[in-house]
């Protein structure tokens, strides 16, 4: 009957049956974020050790966002790149050393009312193209830019490839679709001007519902400037009230997102060879507003979401990775990096590891977004409470992903889940030498993450959930 493969099992039973005919190719980066900031920049001065565990990641192009005192033009002609770059230096040393800069907002004086939310000054964008200009030369020129201030020159010389224009143009700044795609052909071109070797990230959407329907088709039919990844982001809910039946229920939709997005970059040619990346990926979006109320619920106490690094996200991200990878996503970024229990993978307090950051650390070890592995197909007695996601990989090798996102009562939020017994049944593969298995859920050490433990390999595998999780199964001829 093959060899039980941990956790304290019970609940109910279900059969995978894992087939040998591959169904597309299965290649999701996971990546992580940053926004500098006056509230954060002390962040690796506080713990210079952080690199270390950020860069175990195996980030792909991390984010940075610099918002608020993070953007570094202070007004016309003086510039401070301080808490810009107390975040950026040191993630130029990590990791594939190539982040995604995110020019997420205007210096304040190119809005009508500062850095408030209000509109752009001049809706040609040639000021906010001479500020990207800048931005290029500080990180990409030696020597970089001249300003009535001063020369100002990025200290470590390590150029920044990757470029993200704008961040989430539906909600910021009073900006239409076809604006957007002004601003987008406007801006990418004299950041070339600069650097001809740039990329480009495009949109970096707020995706909601009917968002993407309203500024993906104007974008596609009007951009004339170079594109190499479309970007979105992707949140369950805005409110920590949402009850864990209704964070998940969002899930399926999320890859329906990135089909469409797919779907309309098929009709211009120019993208579509195109990636569609999740540039932020979260549970819950909210945050704490003036006096303590919720941003997104003004009548309600904000409340820490604690989902963002309970055991329920060890089923949740997981689901999502399996979901969006399977329609064919590319990069999926947590954010964000060093936070608190809402969002971080990192307690950025104290630095300790929170179970969100194995979550991730996990999946991107056993799915390596390079070379990517193919798609197995499958049937399962449960779709509606598990994830599977199965990949062969070149060398030979199986890995199985079970997600246990079976919820215990209709109302819980933050719930234990429900107990899941699956019985994989590889017999269609072949004969294995070798085989592990590694559980992440409530059990797991926060410290040192979760250990392997041996597995027999059989023609059937049993894997115990004890409610919310994951479990790899790995398997080696």
């Amino acid at each position: 009957m093959g060899s039980p493969g941990g956790g304290g099992g019970g609940g109910a039973s279900a059969t995978a049956t894992i087939s040998k005919t591959v169904s597309g190719r299965f290649g999701l980066a996971i990546s992580t974020s940053f926004q500098p900031a006056e509230w954060d920049y002390t962040l690796f001065q506080s713990f210079p050790g952080l690199t270390a565990p950020l860069g175990n990641l195996q980030p792909q192009h991390i984010r940075l966002q610099g918002i608020s005192q993070g953007i570094p033009q202070t007004s016309s002609s003086t510039w401070d790149f301080t808490i810009l770059d107390a975040i950026t230096q040191p993630v130029l040393t990590v990791a594939d050393r190539s982040p995604e800069f995110q020019i997420a907002k205007a210096p304040p004086f190119m809005y009508t009312a500062g850095d408030s939310g209000n509109s752009f000054l001049d809706l040609t964008f040639a000021p906010l193209a001479g500020y990207t200009q800048n931005l290029v030369e500080y990180y990409n020129v030696p020597g970089g830019f001249p300003a009535p201030d001063g020369q100002h020159a990025s200290p470590s010389g390590i150029p920044i490839t990757w470029w993200g224009i704008y961040n989430e143009p539906n909600i910021n700044n009073n900006l239409t679709p076809q604006q957007y795609v002004h601003m987008y052909n406007t801006v990418v071109p004299a950041m070339q001007a600069v650097d001809p070797s740039l990329r480009f990230a495009a949109i970096e959407l707020a995706d909601f519902s009917g968002q993407a329907q309203a500024w993906v088709p104007p974008f596609v039919s009007g951009v004339n400037a170079r594109v190499d990844v479309m970007a979105t982001h992707f949140y369950s809910s805005c409110n920590q009230k949402d009850s864990d039946q209704q964070v998940f229920a969002t899930v399926p939709g999320f890859a329906s997102e990135v089909q469409f997005f797919y779907s309309q970059m098929a009709t211009n040619p120019a993208l579509a060879s195109v990636p569609v990346w999740v540039t932020e990926n979260n549970v819950n979006a909210d945050f704490q507003g003036a006096n303590g109320m919720s941003t997104c619920n003004p009548s309600q106490v904000f409340v820490t979401d604690q989902r963002g690094s309970s055991a329920f996200f060890a089923a949740w991200r997981p689901y999502v990775f399996s979901q969006l990878g399977k329609a064919g996503a590319q990069a999926l970024y947590h954010w964000d990096f060093a936070a608190d229990a809402q969002y971080g993978e990192v307690n950025a307090s104290t630095s300790q590891l929170q179970l969100s950051y194995w979550v991730d650390y996990w999946l991107e070890r056993m799915f390596p977004s390079s070379p990517g592995a193919e798609l197995l197909q499958y049937t399962s007695t449960d779709n509606t409470d598990l994830e599977l996601l199965p990949v062969a990989n070149s060398d030979g090798s199986v890995v199985i992903m079970v997600a246990n996102h079976a919820v215990n009562a209709a109302t819980d939020n933050d719930g234990p889940g429900t107990p899941r017994t699956v019985v994989v049944d590889v017999s269609a593969l072949g004969a294995f030498s070798s085989g592990a298995l590694l559980l992440i859920d409530a059990n797991t050490n926060l410290a040192n993450g979760p250990t392997e433990t041996p597995v027999t390999p059989s023609t059937q595998v049993t894997i115990s959930l004890d409610g919310y999780g994951v479990a790899f199964l790995t398997l080696k001829p």
